[in-house]
């Protein structure tokens, strides 16, 4: 059985047991969390639009943590300009526990 939730922008198809890293959300480790944004369900048969209105994913959130750093390094050339940026976007992990509907 699996589920396909939007968060963040994102869409991710998800089973229970799955860990998925997501946008940062607000919780600290050990936390529950609910994804009420189901966009289908897969169980007998593939439920989508309607059929799952009132459908929930349920989660713990694992840990808050940041990427790997992508560094960013413009340049142009005879000109003497070069600036060197760094970012590193924090994410949640989360491990899927249930999938209501």
């Amino acid at each position: 059985m699996y589920a396909i939730i939007a968060t963040g922008g994102k869409q991710y198809k998800v089973s229970e047991g799955d860990f998925i890293d997501i946008e940062k959300i607000d919780g600290e480790p050990g936390t529950a969390v609910t994804f009420d944004q189901v966009l289908a369900v897969s169980g007998d048969a593939l439920k989508v639009a309607g059929d799952v209105a009132g459908a929930t994913v349920t989660g713990t959130v694992v840990k808050q943590d940041k990427r790997k750093k992508v560094v960013v390094y413009r340049y142009k050339r005879k000109s003497g300009y070069h600036k060197k940026n760094g970012h590193r976007q924090c994410f949640t992990r989360v491990k899927i526990d249930a999938i209501n509907g």
